[in-house]
């Protein structure tokens, strides 16, 4: 199919300055041109953007599409096949939302995929990494202390399985990418919602992580981990990490670090924000409502830490279940450190460079996906504008109409 879709300014995904006066010719789901609609070839569609804000297709580089529940240990006790539901739930609705790309960050696998690759689910472009990989006890074992099991099997669950020394943590990689994963997930720090690790917990040695990144690059793939701590975030670009997730409790030297590696940092407000509202009211354990709270405000000092540093900050989100609604809330919550075009950087270009993607995603130039959305209103002067679902007039992904409402 071919289109044109003509008379709105256009965000390219990088630069601040909008190209005025330009259309768009799709071709067979890539961009071909862009030009004056008067220089375009012949389309079968034309779409007037009734003077919408044109930019790419949004990325959430921390998205769960496995995540039901906010309390993890309740996930391992739903099916399988009920947990495929809620994914279809949680992917068509990020798609609506102008999310036309999502990397997975815990639990993603094949079968979702394969299911969004033949259309049984609506939902944008995923990136998986199969089963985090946790230590026994690290924030990715959701076994509670008092947890019995017969045999003394490693622990493995629908989001994270566990692995212990460089040899075994080889062998559970190398079978995630067996699988198709795109990338491989490592929890390096203690978490928030998990009852038996504390934030400031060293998890994995450096020889486990270099394993886990040395494994990743025999298939062109990378590492991503869970990071809260600074002394983490050293640790983890130390021995070849590619994606630090959360950076919550950084200082000037891990984000340093972290820009003289050429790593990526994908805080996760959105998260943190949902929890400090309504931790208390979805009844989860005290052990987790303790470490809530004592996360505070320090993430804005760590975003700070990592602007100021000159870092290539990535766009996540990190929302489970119920709070899976509040994923556009991370544009507004990131504006008391960020300007609203770092921003929008963060949520295309910027997260399509992590993927490994830059030029095909995240981008509107000629050769790119065609993942294009049109929003009512300029979000360089009002980010939030992306919590108002229904002023995203126009969805595009891989050049099929998903919305036109204009």
């Amino acid at each position: 199919m071919s289109a044109i879709l003509h008379n709105g300014p256009i965000f390219d995904g990088h630069s601040a300055d909008l190209l005025q006066g330009q259309a768009i010719y799709v071709e067979d789901g890539l961009i071909r041109e862009i030009a004056p609609l008067d220089k375009l070839p012949g389309a079968e569609r034309r779409i007037d953007l009734n003077g919408h804000f044109v930019m790419p297709g949004l990325i959430d580089a921390h998205f769960h599409a496995y995540g039901i529940e906010v309390d993890l240990e309740k996930v391992d006790h739903i099916s399988p096949a009920l947990r495929s539901l809620h994914a279809r739930r949680f992917l068509e609705s990020a798609l609506h939302r102008g999310f036309t790309t999502v990397r997975d960050a815990a639990g993603g696998d094949l079968p979702l995929a394969t299911a969004l690759e033949q259309g049984l689910i609506d939902g944008p472009r995923f990136f998986f990494p199969g089963l985090a990989i946790s230590q026994t006890g690290g924030h990715g074992d959701f076994r509670l202390p008092d947890h019995y099991d017969a045999c003394a099997c490693a622990y493995c669950g629908a989001l994270a399985t566990v692995a212990d020394g460089p040899d075994e943590v080889r062998r559970v990689v190398r079978d995630q990418l067996r699988k198709g994963a795109h990338h491989i997930k490592l929890f390096v720090s203690g978490g928030v919602l998990s009852r038996t690790d504390p934030i400031w917990m060293r998890q994995f040695s450096d020889a486990e992580i270099r394993v886990a990144v040395e494994e990743a690059e025999t298939r062109r793939a990378y590492v991503m981990a869970h990071v809260h701590t600074n002394e983490a975030a050293l640790r983890c670009v130390a021995n070849g990490v590619r994606s630090l997730e959360h950076v919550t409790i950084l200082e000037r030297d891990g984000a340093d670090a972290i820009v003289a590696a050429g790593a990526f940092a994908v805080p996760t407000f959105a998260i943190g924000d949902a929890m400090k509202e309504r931790a208390e009211q979805m009844g989860l354990p005290a052990a987790i409502l303790d470490k809530v709270r004592a996360m505070g405000d320090v993430a804005y000092a760590s975003l700070d830490h990592l602007r100021q540093a000159g870092a290539q900050i990535g766009f996540g989100t990190d929302l489970l279940g119920p709070l899976m609604d509040r994923q556009a809330r991370e544009f507004r919550l990131r504006l008391p450190v960020c300007s609203p075009v770092e921003i929008l950087r963060s949520a295309t270009s910027v997260n399509a460079a992590l993927l490994q993607m830059e030029g095909k995603l995240g981008t509107i130039a000629p050769g790119a996906c065609a993942d294009i959305i049109a929003i009512d209103g300029n979000p360089l002067d009002d980010i939030a504008l992306f919590e108002q679902q229904e002023r995203i007039g126009f969805i595009m992904r891989d050049g099929k109409v998903v919305r036109c409402a204009l």
